[in-house]
C-alpha cells in the first residue's frame, strides 16, 4: 500500500489536453483521433511511403555492401545499374531522392542510442573494422597512405557504413509492413485508426527479436562488421534509435533557423532538439534546403487515387500538395509512434490493474511531455 501511495505521489500531473490524449491511449485509442478522414490519409500516405521505403532500403543496403570504403562513390545512387539514360534522369532529378535516406541515416549516426551505438565503441568493433580495412586497402596505395596519415578516418567510415546497413535493415521490415496495411485496408480489414496502430504494433513485435548483423565481401571473403555475437536486434537497436533520432530530434533546418551561436535559436543541448517529423512545421515543406521536401516529392509519385482525390477536393487543389502530404505523413507517424509506445510500455496501456497502471503512468508522462511541444494538437 505504501509503495502504491509513493508511486502515485511520484506520477506527474498532466495538463488537461495531454490528460485527454492519455485517456484515449488507455481506452485503446491512438495519439491521433479515430476518424474516417484520418484513416484515409494515414493508410493512403503509408502506402506511398511503403513504396518509397522499399527504394530507400535497397539503396542503403547496396551502399553498405558494395560501396564499402569507396571514398568518392560517384555512382552510389545507381544500385550497380549505371547507364547514360539513368545518369540523365539523375541529373534532371527524375528519380528517387536517396539523399533523404542518407539524411535520416546521419541523424541516427549523430544522435546514437541503443545497443548499436554502444557496440561501435567497443574493441570488438575496432578489431572487425581494422580487419576489413586491411583487406580493402590491400593493393590500393592511396588508401594505404590515407590510413597511415589519418588512422581514425577509415574506422569512422566503417561506422558510417554500419549505419547505412542498419537503417536499410530497419526499413526492409517497415516497407512491406506498410504495404500490407494498405492491402488490408483495400480488402476492408482495416476500418479504424486503432486497427492501423495494432497492425504496426504486431509487425514491430513480430520482428522485435530478429538479430541484426552486418558483413561485407572483400576479394571473395566475408568480413563481419557486426557479428551475431554482438546480440543486436531489430526493435531496440535499429527501430527505437530511429524513432528517437528521426521522429523526435533530427536536425535544425538550414534557412529556417540561425546556426549563429549568438542568435540562440538552436539549443546547446542535443537532448533538447525538437526538429523531428513529429515537430516539423508543414508550411516550409517545398522550400529549398528543407530535407523532408525530398521525401514529400518522392511520395507524391505513389499516392493512391483515393488520397489524390481527397487532396483535390480542397480549395487549393494540387497547388499545396506537398504541404498536404506532410500533414498526412505526420498523422501517420503519430500512429507509428503510438505502436512504438505500446510496445515499449511496461504493461498494456489498457490495463486495469492499479500497480500496472501506475508504472504505465510513469512511463507515459515523459513521452507525453515531449509530445506536448509537437504538432499533436494541430492534427487533432
Amino acid at each position: 500500500m505504501d509503495k502504491l501511495a509513493t508511486s502515485r505521489a511520484s506520477t506527474p500531473i498532466l495538463e488537461p489536453a495531454l490528460a485527454d490524449i492519455k485517456q484515449r491511449l488507455e481506452a485503446g485509442g491512438a495519439l491521433l483521433p479515430d476518424s474516417q478522414q484520418n484513416l484515409l490519409e494515414v493508410v493512403g500516405i503509408l502506402k506511398s511511403y511503403g513504396v518509397v521505403l522499399g527504394e530507400y532500403h535497397r539503396n542503403l543496403t547496396y551502399i553498405s555492401e558494395y560501396q564499402f570504403l569507396e571514398i568518392l562513390p560517384f555512382f552510389k545512387f545507381f544500385n550497380g545499374e549505371f547507364s547514360l539514360g539513368k545518369l540523365g534522369k539523375h541529373l534532371w532529378h527524375d528519380r528517387i531522392n536517396f539523399e533523404f535516406a542518407e539524411y535520416c541515416m546521419k541523424a541516427m549516426l549523430w544522435h546514437g542510442g541503443g545497443g548499436l551505438d554502444a557496440y561501435l565503441d567497443t574493441d570488438e568493433f575496432q578489431q572487425n573494422a581494422q580487419a576489413a580495412i586491411a583487406a580493402q586497402i590491400k593493393g590500393n596505395p592511396i588508401l594505404r597512405l590515407l590510413h597511415r596519415l589519418f588512422p581514425d578516418f577509415l574506422v569512422e567510415q566503417v561506422r558510417l557504413m554500419t549505419y547505412y546497413s542498419a537503417l536499410g535493415y530497419f526499413w526492409s521490415f517497415m516497407s512491406p509492413l506498410f504495404l500490407q496495411l494498405s492491402d488490408r485496408y483495400d480488402r476492408g480489414e482495416i476500418t479504424s485508426i486503432p486497427e492501423v496502430v495494432q497492425h504496426v504494433q504486431d509487425g514491430l513485435v513480430a520482428a522485435a527479436a530478429v538479430p541484426y548483423t552486418y558483413k561485407v565481401a572483400i576479394a571473395g571473403q566475408n568480413y563481419e562488421i557486426v557479428p551475431s555475437s554482438a546480440n543486436l536486434s531489430f526493435l531496440m537497436d535499429t527501430a527505437v534509435p530511429y524513432v528517437e533520432a528521426v521522429f523526435f530530434r533530427s536536425f535544425p533546418f538550414r534557412g529556417t533557423v540561425s546556426y549563429n551561436a549568438q542568435a540562440h535559436q538552436i539549443s546547446t543541448e542535443i537532448a533538447q532538439f525538437n526538429y523531428g517529423v513529429l515537430y516539423a512545421d508543414p508550411l516550409p515543406v517545398g522550400g529549398a534546403g528543407i530535407p523532408p521536401t525530398l521525401l514529400m516529392q518522392d511520395m507524391r509519385h505513389f499516392i493512391p487515387d483515393y488520397l489524390q482525390d481527397f487532396y483535390r477536393q480542397s480549395s487549393r487543389g494540387d497547388e499545396d500538395i506537398l504541404v498536404k502530404i506532410c500533414l498526412s505523413f505526420q498523422r501517420s507517424m503519430f500512429c507509428v509512434t503510438t505502436a512504438a509506445l505500446r510496445g515499449l510500455a511496461p504493461h498494456p496501456l489498457t490495463t486495469n490493474d492499479p500497480q500496472e497502471k501506475q508504472l504505465n503512468d510513469q512511463f507515459l508522462a515523459p513521452w507525453l511531455d515531449r509530445l506536448s511541444r509537437s504538432q499533436i494538437f494541430t492534427l487533432q
